[in-house]
């Protein structure tokens, strides 16, 4: 079952690269035959074949990178299938630095894409273009002719389903610029939107502000910021400019801390790289996941109101297996007095969402998904919570989840605010 383990790197004369002339590909023999990347990952729990484990998706990498090699259309199905959820990087006794080495390979690679993918990227990219879009979406919603549409078929011809499938009401109006607190000043927080999130999880940054104000934080919230950047490099884009823009907007700004609610944008951030070195030190030294925050400066004064239900917590790939602070909702949650907190069966594997994966790959991702939902129905909770918003569209995107609908944990407990 596992003699993927057994492949050699070094086959026919190939020698490992040396570390500082390229990118570093750890060959066989680093290897610790656990087998742990195989039972973390997605894919391979999907399709059952040596093809969908990272050991082979490293060896297409190393065929890509280092040997200059290019991949056979099989390779490029089988290294394009992975969700990019790291759960093999957080897992390997070797400290494998696969996510670098992906979006090494994707950038490599460099695959075409369609109309609708280089519009998406434009989108993205632009914020006055996304906003221009958001009262459209706003009108299509409300207009009855999402139904009708669909049972044309043209949504999927178009192959625009998937992403119309996920849409909500986007919120049309702009965030302010500043939110003072009420209470006694401790400090001030710039608060990273990120993109799309701006509009479509309105409600989770308006808490986000809500419990900072409550805990005596000022909130600014910078309009000249943008993307993270995490879509364009994880598909093989340039991501500099993105980057490079948030830096500027963000170190200029004399805050205690950047804030971001998301962890999948989290993770980006927090592994931010730019020519500009003192700019990124900045920049990461400042940078704060809404959870750990909030934890850390909690005023031992302020209760919240008693919730007397149970809430299953999801933890996102990012969070669970980058930021690795997972910890840190549940510590949050333990703060409502009534409420029962426990993790979501399952976690360790992906919801299937994957940043743009849950359009580029819908099939897979929704036989993650109906997992997930089988996880969530076995759980019996009341409320179910999530602290990265493409995990809560895409989950609450499911006819299986009925009336039970994933929330950030930040609502919870602004809700309970006295």
């Amino acid at each position: 079952m596992f003699d993927f383990m057994e492949m050699d790197f070094n086959a026919a004369g190939k020698t490992s690269q040396p570390i500082g002339s390229g990118p570093y590909i750890p060959d066989a023999a680093e290897c610790m035959r656990c087998g742990m990347c195989v039972g973390s990952c997605p894919t391979f729990r999907l399709f059952q074949i040596d093809e969908e484990t990272p050991r082979r998706r490293i060896r297409s990498i190393s065929k890509l990178l280092v040997e200059n090699q290019p991949l056979s259309d099989m390779e490029h199905q089988h290294l394009h299938n992975c969700l990019q959820c790291r759960a093999c990087e957080s897992v390997c006794p070797s400290r494998m630095a696969y996510g670098n080495l992906f979006d090494q390979a994707q950038a490599a690679l460099q695959t075409p894409r369609n109309w609708l993918a280089k519009l998406a990227f434009r989108v993205i990219e632009q914020k006055r273009r996304r906003n221009r879009l958001m009262p459209l979406l706003g009108l299509y919603l409300k207009s009855g002719m999402r139904k009708p549409l669909r049972k044309t078929g043209w949504l999927k011809k178009l192959r625009l389903a998937e992403a119309e499938a996920l849409l909500t009401p986007p919120a049309l109006t702009p965030l302010k610029p500043a939110y003072p607190t009420a209470v006694n000043r401790r400090g001030s927080v710039a608060l990273f939107t990120g993109c799309i999130a701006e509009q479509f999880d309105r409600d989770t940054l308006l808490a986000s502000i809500t419990l900072l104000n409550a805990i005596g934080f000022e909130v600014s919230v910078p309009p000249r910021q943008g993307c993270c950047g995490a879509i364009h490099q994880h598909n093989g884009q340039a991501a500099a400019g993105l980057i490079a823009n948030n830096l500027q907007v963000f170190n200029a700004l004399p805050v205690d801390a950047v804030i971001h609610t998301a962890s999948g944008c989290g993770a980006m951030l927090s592994e931010y790289r730019a020519e500009d070195e003192q700019a990124v030190q900045l920049f990461s030294n400042r940078l704060a996941d809404i959870n750990e925050f909030l934890l850390q400066h909690w005023p031992e004064d302020l209760v919240l109101k008693p919730v007397d239900s149970s809430v299953a917590v999801h933890e996102p790939c990012s969070q669970r297996n980058l930021l690795k602070n997972q910890h840190a909702v549940y510590a949050l949650l333990d703060k409502i007095p009534g409420l029962s907190v426990a993790p979501l069966p399952d976690n360790q594997i992906c919801c299937g969402a994957g940043g743009s994966y849950m359009l580029s790959h819908p099939e897979n991702a929704k036989a993650l998904r109906s997992l997930k939902t089988q996880a969530i129905s076995a759980s019996a909770a009341r409320m179910l919570v999530s602290s990265n918003f493409g995990c809560m569209c895409f989950l609450n995107a499911d006819p299986a989840l009925n009336e039970q609908k994933f929330v950030h944990p930040l609502q919870l407990l602004a809700a309970s605010l006295p």
